[in-house]
C-alpha cells in the first residue's frame, strides 16, 4: 500500500534557524512518503488516532496517538507514516535543529 498511496497533506508553519514546524494532515489511506529525520523532533497529535509506520526492512509498527498528548522521538529513522484507518489523523511536528 506504501508505494501507491497518496501522499498526507504537510504544511511547514515556521522555519527558522532552530526549528522546523510542520502540521501533518493524514486523511484515510494517506503517507508521509519514505524519509529519514535528520533531527531530534516532538509530535504533538491534534486529531488522535492510530498510524502504522512502515519500515525500509518491511516491519511495521502501529502507534496510536491521543490528541494533546506530546511525545519525542531522536533523529535517525527511516520510515514512511501511514493511516490505514477510515479516519483523519492530524499532527504538529517541531523539529529541533
Amino acid at each position: 500500500m506504501t508505494e501507491d498511496a497518496p501522499l498526507a497533506v504537510a504544511t511547514v508553519q515556521e522555519d527558522n534557524e532552530r526549528v522546523r514546524v510542520t502540521r501533518w494532515q493524514f486523511a484515510p489511506g494517506t503517507q508521509t512518503g519514505w524519509h529519514t529525520h535528520e533531527a531530534d523532533y516532538v509530535v504533538v497529535p491534534v486529531i488522535g488516532g492510530t498510524l502504522t509506520m512502515v519500515n525500509p526492512d518491511g516491519s511495521e509498527t502501529e502507534s496510536t496517538i491521543t490528541a494533546g498528548e506530546a511525545y519525542f522521538r531522536r533523529a535517525g529513522v527511516h520510515h514512511t507514516v501511514v493511516n490505514r484507518t477510515d479516519a483523519p489523523v492530524e499532527f504538529v511536528e517541531t523539529e529541533l535543529k
